[in-house]
């Protein structure tokens, strides 16, 4: 297994890291991403660590704490071959300070996450929504008490505009917080948003990504083709509302370009789509999910090949969209933007 520096700080991540929130299916929108139980949680957790996937993903809201439990029955014994990250932002009742990144949701939030969990720290947390309601500093300054605590190791956050993410990291530097080190955020070849602002955003200040749902929501999966709608019993059947908008042909062009690599290369559709994205800056590691091990397995033969120059260039016509403004017209003048068309140093 590759590992990489997650941002600039010293820890390093695995480049396939575990989603669980297929663990519990709790409702049913969860139910619709997976249902695994603690038995089958805790093969899936062997099955990724023997592969050296040693980072597992998970929510406070994920099934509303279902996922987490089901988490840390899974990873007894095992807590010193991994590395847990969690999240907290959105509602987790009914009340007025069950959700946000107040001083007062947050600390309640770590509480909770560590006691489901069974663990005394958690690796990685993340906020899981950006919050404009409350003041930044209240929250860096919470985040960066946990830090020192011990309880929390690294801190990152999940969905946030570029500059929120930009503000927040110029007050950790102001007053000498802690700083985000991670953007959990959603790219994939299907949507290719994150590379407008966030990219050159992780790239300047030493912000890694790590990229929730990388195969778009189940779309780039090659399930999906020309006369063949979403089938039952996968999630863009079963929650077809859910999901970033997208042009059906631009799918159908993107999964053309993945099938002729995929021939070229002997690689399955979902194995040469998350490669693609290994291979682009800034990213420090891919959340993958699965229901069974056999999905598993599939996905963490993305790794260990590379795709050709030509086989990148082919994938990257085929998934190429108009830019927004500025970023149509910055990229008029590439002189004054080398750094950011480069790519810049990997972290």
């Amino acid at each position: 297994m590759d590992h990489n520096r997650l941002g600039h700080s010293g820890l390093r991540v695995p480049a396939l890291s575990f989603g669980a929130a297929t663990f519990g299916g709790g409702n049913a929108f969860f139910k619709a991403w997976g249902s695994t139980d603690a038995a089958g949680a805790s093969r899936l957790v062997d099955i990724c660590l023997d592969h050296g996937v040693s980072l597992f993903d998970t929510a406070d809201v994920y099934s509303n704490g279902l996922s987490e439990q089901i988490l840390g029955e899974a990873i007894k014994g095992k807590r010193n071959r991994l590395l847990i990250s969690t999240k907290a932002t959105f509602p987790m009742g009914e009340g007025p300070n069950d959700y946000g990144s107040s001083r007062q949701h947050i600390l309640e939030s770590v509480d909770g996450s560590l006691k489901r969990l069974g663990v005394d720290t958690i690796d990685i947390f993340q906020l899981h929504g950006q919050d404009t309601n409350t003041p930044v500093e209240e929250t860096l300054s919470t985040l960066d008490q946990l830090v020192r605590s011990g309880r929390v190791r690294y801190i990152g956050c999940s969905n946030f505009s570029g500059w929120h993410l930009m503000k927040s990291l110029a007050v950790s530097d102001r007053y000498g917080y802690a700083r985000y080190v991670v953007h959990q955020a959603y790219y994939s070849l299907l949507n290719r948003d994150y590379e407008w602002e966030l990219l050159p955003l992780g790239l300047d200040q030493g912000v890694g990504a790590l990229v929730w749902s990388p195969l778009g929501w189940g779309k780039l999966t090659g399930k999906i083709r020309r006369g063949r709608p979403p089938q039952p019993g996968t999630r863009a059947h079963a929650i077809p509302e859910t999901g970033p908008r997208y042009d059906e042909e631009s799918l159908f062009a993107i999964v053309d370009a993945l099938d002729a690599v995929a021939a070229e290369t002997g690689k399955t559709v979902p194995q040469i789509a998350l490669n693609w994205l290994l291979t682009r800056p800034t990213v420090s590691s891919l959340i993958i999910g699965a229901r069974d091990e056999q999905q598993l397995i599939e996905n963490i033969g993305a790794i260990g090949w590379t795709l050709t120059p030509a086989q990148s260039v082919k994938l990257d016509k085929a998934s190429e969209v108009d830019s927004p403004y500025p970023v149509w017209h910055q990229r008029q003048t590439p002189m004054l933007n080398e750094r950011t068309a480069r790519g810049g140093p990997p972290f």
